[in-house]
């Protein structure tokens, strides 16, 4: 018998890879999709005959316990959100609806229809936002500085509560940053990438960045959903914190993404943009990830320097080709 995985967010970045990745475990797998007037399959084209795809929103409740009725599911990831924190400012009650309460009309739906699937709920070093202890773990105090980080506060207690509650096996990984090709182009990294690959070829000539001294722990987007899988393989549910343990600024990101195109003097082309910088910041992000390599026994496989490469010639090879 074949396992049987439902993900949520399954047209995102790490909707899209996990995807894959559970197709090579020799999963059936299902993505839960909003029914939109245009749907965007991008992320999932290569896959898209390999799976199924339920309609389903998580606003809706109803449509969540058909999907998991009709799916009947071994393993359930939610990976959708309102997941950009500056839009969480001007759109911070639909985050809150989507982010927060999304989880727990999740938590709900499954509690009722598949009290023996596994959950697993995706959390954000986000929550930690102004961090009260550096580097972060499982047991760092949350202090979140967006309607985003609040909101994933909330859906990552919630599924503690449940888990506590109902003796579902519902885990959260507390993942820190991770990109790839496949990140929005409204991300600073994906941004780096693209308006470095686009200088690089003529097509653009300044790249706008907002607090370029803000630090994260950055990571491989395909290696963390494997630590999410590796969560619900687990004798008993407890949540992770996932991240490299390094840490480095949006400057040092923009200054490699231009030194793999070749281009030294980078500061010619970067302009400070006031615009862009959030009402809250969050400066220093960096992930304890000791716990999730002694128990799940993960570790990253690409570095960061690693990380801006893949990016950077992903972004060229797309840029080329337009």
């Amino acid at each position: 018998m074949k396992k049987r995985a439902l993900i949520t967010g399954i047209t995102g970045q790490d909707g899209s890879y996990l995807a894959e990745f559970l197709l090579k475990k020799n999963y059936e797998v299902f993505g839960l999709t909003r029914r939109t007037s245009t749907p965007n399959y991008d992320r999932i084209k290569d896959i898209v005959d390999k799976i199924s795809l339920i309609p389903g929103d998580l606003m809706d409740q109803q449509s969540l316990s058909y999907a998991i009725k009709e799916t009947q599911p071994d393993e359930i990831y939610n990976l959708a959100a309102q997941s950009f924190v500056p839009t969480s400012w001007n759109q911070p009650v639909l985050t809150g609806e989507f982010t927060a309460l999304g989880v727990t009309r999740m938590l709900e739906a499954i509690n009722s229809t598949a009290p023996k699937a596994r959950f697993y709920q995706a959390s954000s070093s986000e929550m930690f936002g102004k961090v009260r202890e550096t580097p972060q773990k499982e047991t760092t105090p949350f202090y979140p500085r967006s309607p985003y980080g609040v909101a994933k506060v909330y859906g990552h207690l919630v599924t503690v509560n449940y888990r506590e509650s109902y003796n579902l096996f519902a885990v959260s990984g507390i993942l820190f940053n991770h990109e790839s090709p496949r990140r929005g182009l409204e991300f600073v990294t994906r941004k780096i990438s693209h308006s470095v690959a686009r200088i690089k070829l003529g097509k653009q000539s300044k790249l706008k960045l907002g607090n370029i001294k803000a630090k994260r722990d950055w990571g491989y987007a395909p290696d963390y959903v494997e630590a999410m899988w590796l969560m619900l393989q687990q004798d008993k549910p407890q949540d992770f914190v996932v991240g490299t343990g390094e840490t480095h600024s949006v400057e040092e990101f923009v200054k490699e993404a231009f030194n793999v195109v070749g281009i030294k003097n980078w500061q010619d082309y970067v302009q400070d943009d006031k615009k862009m910088l959030r009402p809250a910041e969050v400066d220093y992000l960096r992930a304890d990830p000791r716990k999730v390599n002694k128990i799940l026994g993960w570790k990253p496989s690409v570095d960061f320097k690693g990380l801006v490469k893949i990016m950077v010639e992903a972004d060229l090879e797309e840029v080329k080709n337009k």
